[in-house]
């Protein structure tokens, strides 16, 4: 069995807020590379649920976190698509993903 590892590494201010964030990747060639967010989450197939980390520096603009999160929702409904098939569905979630880029006035 071949192993390989995703690291994020945070550093923290005196109030536990996110000051720096990197990532390692090793097999993508990714070594301490600097990012302002992260979003991780994880299935619990024992309790049924998404387990979440978000993590974000002080130094995110508000404009970056809504381009952001913008384009996770896109992600999503493509990831839907390709896991169930159901194209409508990942239709519909691209579309609401689009509602959200007009309602939180993002510039594209």
């Amino acid at each position: 069995m071949r192993k390989t590892q995703i690291t994020i590494d945070v550093e923290l201010d005196e109030n536990h807020i996110p000051e720096n964030i990197t990532w390692n990747a090793q097999d993508g060639g990714i070594e301490k590379e600097a990012t302002k967010a992260t979003m991780i989450s994880v299935w619990d197939d024992k309790t049924m649920e998404a387990l979440r980390i978000d993590l974000w520096t002080k130094e995110m603009p508000v404009d970056q976190m809504k381009m952001f999160i913008h384009q996770i929702l896109v992600s999503l409904g493509n990831t839907y698509q390709r896991a169930t098939g159901e194209e409508d569905v990942a239709q519909w979630m691209e579309e609401m993903a689009e509602e959200f880029a007009v309602k939180s006035a993002i510039k594209m």
